[in-house]
């Protein structure tokens, strides 16, 4: 296991490319939840640059935070409130190009423009979320959309 990065410039696409394995990698036996979220976060955070990438765990009825990378986040988030919430009532990955647009979107962070929550399932289970957020508007797409479901499907429970 290599805790070093190679970081490459070009396409999005290319970007996931490079950094697929490099995640792959981090995680190849480590059983530790809490150690691969973080590296997770920190790997994206650190290729992408966004202004927040983290996870929320499901704990009873609420969306907890978990590791990430970025300024300080909201804790908890109930089910089917703002754009996580949402992801996780619906198990489906959320692309916001403005998220002021968002019906009862959480501001969490004043500079958050656009967001992608991607849901983290397990035998047919949300256990968590993916979200991502960056301060320019229509930033994600289905690329992006396309590599996180694979970058969150890799991660062992």
């Amino acid at each position: 296991m290599s805790e070093d990065l190679t970081i490459i410039a070009g396409s999005k696409t290319e970007q996931y490319e490079s950094l697929l394995p490099q995640i792959r990698g981090l995680l190849d036996g480590e059983p530790d939840l809490i150690a691969n979220l973080a590296n997770v976060s920190a790997a994206l955070k650190e290729q992408f640059k966004w202004l927040w990438v983290g996870f929320y765990l499901v704990k009873g009825n609420e969306l907890v935070l978990g590791p990430f990378q970025g300024p300080v986040a909201c804790t908890r988030i109930r089910k089917g409130r703002g754009v996580c919430g949402t992801s996780w009532e619906n198990a489906l990955t959320l692309i916001v190009p403005d998220v002021d647009k968002f019906p009862g979107h959480i501001a969490c962070n004043s500079g958050s423009r656009s967001e992608i929550v991607v849901p983290w399932i397990r035998h047919g289970e949300v256990i968590g979320v993916l979200d991502v957020d960056s301060e320019f508007a229509d930033h994600f797409d289905p690329t992006d959309q396309e590599w996180l479901q694979k970058i969150v499907a890799l991660i062992p429970v």
